[in-house]
């Protein structure tokens, strides 16, 4: 099938990059091509974020979201930031001590996967062909230059062959693709090395951000109330939670830990149960019932980290390329506004064939887009070379005072995988047990989360080397996969000799792509299953 654009990931960068090219054309009265293809069952369905969301670029977008019924109709009535510390008390910052990125005046707080569902009609109704359940699996490229896609063969049993119903992959093709997979996404990841596109930036920075939804005691409940901490329990990592009261008497809850953590003893998911219990969080979820949980990858590098979006025929945008301003904690405005950004450049060269985009780095510097994330520049950087306290202290200075202006550069040169130590330098970390109440277990979370895939096909957590799990890191790291794996994929067990074995249960994988990042010999490599596969978030 051909296309003037194929996009991948039906996310807020690709839906917006699909409407802005669709309004250009009706503008001249031009027809178009136009295609989105999501792995997800549906749209919306591997969307996890916070969030709070600023509506900045969706005023570019559609100017009149409100009459069009959008999904965001929550807004921040109220900011806190609070120092949790380990005896179980909380300290709230004045504003005069945090950064002005960090408060939320104007935002409101949404369901981004219901927000991308609303983007999804508004596309389709401008022409959008929308492929929900096609998994991108490969990408074509002749002569050097990216043709389109290749969507993941269906009805692959895990021994090769092919089951009853097996249907190949189409090959989309396009005069240009859009990537806007997310956070490390897997023709990305393949990009970036194909055309060296991350020659000229820093290692890409992530973070495993983890999500809860909760109904709780309407007497509890302050709708528009928007929480952050810093400190407790991240005593091993840098990072923080976040609370946002929605709508519907639910709050939205969440730990964010950055990835380049050096303990393999810790494990992110009983660091955010261990959060619950502390009497800042706790006093909201007493007596309330957990409907929803999910995690994600958050790429949170800013602007340092940028690769060099275009290639020939093709360009990232979004969590693909890293535009998430962690400023803010922010990524849904900054990726419609590159993918906006994407679709106007390629809509400039598409009748003259060009193969590549001469226009969109003068267009991307011109923007608020690259000014939001210059001005950011070294608030990452700061967190990981000094800490949350000074670090936060420089970035508050920084921003409040400064604008973002300070006329120095800070670097992170050390990519996320290569800080993990060796567990024998580490004490183990013993997590309390999980009370059923307000802390969980895995496997009790990622039924939350309606996670499914079909279980005859092939693996789609890839080993390079298949004995380097017990040879080097059970031996060296203690294999830290069994916990830094939100969703119980990685167990060692033993065989019927008591010999330890490193056994994937692909099937709970909820698609966060952490073993993708955090493997310390970059191992796992994380590849595409068949189609729909993977969590079903109703509204995260």
């Amino acid at each position: 099938m051909e296309f003037d654009v194929v996009i991948v990931g039906a996310g807020p960068a690709g839906l917006s990059s699909a409407i802005r090219l669709m309004q250009l054309a009706q503008a001249a009265n031009q027809e178009l091509m136009v295609c989105v293809v999501e792995k997800g069952s549906e749209v919306g369905a591997h969307i996890l974020s916070g969030a709070v969301f600023e509506t900045r670029a969706l005023d570019e977008l559609l100017p009149n979201w409100k009459e069009l019924n959008a999904p965001i109709t929550t807004p921040v009535t109220k900011d806190a930031i609070y120092y949790l510390t380990s005896d179980q008390k909380g300290i709230k910052l004045p504003n005069i001590m945090t950064p002005k990125t960090m408060h939320n005046d104007g935002n409101y707080i949404v369901s981004m996967a219901n927000v991308t569902r609303w983007l999804a009609t508004q596309a389709e109704q401008l022409g959008v062909e929308i492929f929900p359940g096609f998994a991108a699996a490969q990408t074509i490229i002749e002569d050097g230059v990216v043709k389109g896609i290749i969507t993941g063969d269906m009805g692959i049993a895990a021994d090769g062959t092919h089951k009853e119903g097996y249907m190949p992959g189409m090959e989309l093709r396009a005069k240009y693709t859009i990537f806007a997979e997310g956070c490390r996404g897997h023709l990305g990841k393949q990009l970036i090395q194909e055309f060296n596109l991350d020659r000229d930036s820093t290692p890409q920075h992530y973070a495993i951000g983890f999500k809860e939804i909760w109904d709780i005691d309407p007497q509890l409940h302050q709708e528009g109330l928007v929480v952050h901490t810093a400190g407790w329990p991240l005593d091993d990592a840098t990072g923080g939670s976040y609370l946002y009261h929605a709508e519907n008497n639910q709050v939205l809850l969440g730990l964010i830990v950055d990835l380049n953590y050096s303990n393999p003893h810790l494990s992110p998911f009983d660091e955010f149960q261990r959060l619950k219990h502390h009497p800042k969080i706790a006093q909201y979820l007493t007596g309330g019932k957990r409907v929803s949980y999910g995690a994600r990858a958050i790429a949170k590098g800013g602007y340092h980290s940028l690769p060099k979006m275009t290639m020939p025929g093709g360009i990232l945008v979004g969590c693909e390329a890293g535009t998430l301003n962690f400023a803010k904690i922010k990524g849904n405005h900054t990726a419609m506004k590159s993918g906006m950004l994407a679709a106007e450049s390629i809509y400039s060269i598409l009748k003259d064939e060009v193969a590549d985009l001469p226009n969109f780095k003068s267009q991307f510097e011109q923007s608020w887009l690259y000014d939001e994330l210059y001005s950011s520049r070294n608030f990452g950087p700061a967190i990981h070379k000094w800490g949350n306290f000074i670090g936060g202290a420089y970035n508050t200075f920084d921003q409040n005072f400064l604008s973002g202006k300070m006329p120095i550069n800070l670097y992170d040169h050390h990519a996320d995988h290569t800080q993990m130590k060796l567990s024998k330098d580490y004490p183990v970390i013993e997590y309390p047990k999980y009370d059923n109440k307000i802390s969980f277990d895995k496997l009790s979370s990622v039924f939350l989360s309606n996670t499914n895939h079909e279980e005859d096909q092939p693996c789609h957590l890839q080993l390079i080397d298949r004995e380097l799990p017990i040879t080097l890191n059970l031996k060296s790291f203690n294999e830290p996969a069994q916990r830094y794996c939100p969703a119980g994929v990685y167990e060692i067990i033993n065989d019927e000799h008591g010999e330890p074995q490193f056994k994937i249960n692909a099937q709970n994988c909820i698609h966060c792509k952490t073993c993708d990042i955090k493997e310390p010999s970059q191992n796992i490599q994380w590849c595409v299953p068949e189609g729909s596969g993977g969590p079903n978030y109703p509204n995260m």
